[in-house]
């Protein structure tokens, strides 16, 4: 299965873009699914979580109260990240992803690390930079 990110891009500081990530001809409905970032030279950050069936949501506490991570109802294979108010602190490569479990990490700080040890699909990434 490939998953796929978009809605990236140049944005100006206070900005919400929304993130769209699609899986193709795939239903990612039986899974929790994420999302995450990577700015240069720093470690990839998990930010957002909805299990399955989108009854659990957990964020990061970098992004908590800022962003919100939602299913489509309808399209099984879709799913989003809504930014609100981006600084430039938050530019990065954002990413989608689901190791195919139904729950989300109880400690966000190591979601990274659980799609790691879980052989997690990836999207490809799409760039995120915040103008101030």
């Amino acid at each position: 299965v490939q998953l796929q990110a978009s809605g990236g891009g140049l944005v100006q500081s206070g900005g919400h873009p929304t993130l769209s990530c699609e899986a193709p001809g795939f239903s990612l409905d039986p899974y929790a699914v994420g999302w995450f970032r990577q700015a240069p030279g720093q470690v990839r950050e998990g930010l957002a979580c909805i299990n399955s069936p989108a009854t659990v949501v957990r964020y990061g506490t970098s992004v908590q109260d800022r962003f919100t991570i939602s299913r489509n109802n309808n399209a099984k294979n879709m799913f989003y990240l809504r930014m609100n108010n981006l600084q430039p602190d938050d530019t990065a490569l954002y990413y989608c992803a689901t190791d195919f479990g139904r729950e989300c990490p109880s400690d966000m700080g190591d979601y990274y690390g659980q799609l790691i040890r879980n052989s997690g699909r990836w999207g490809r990434g799409t760039q995120v930079t915040v103008s101030s």
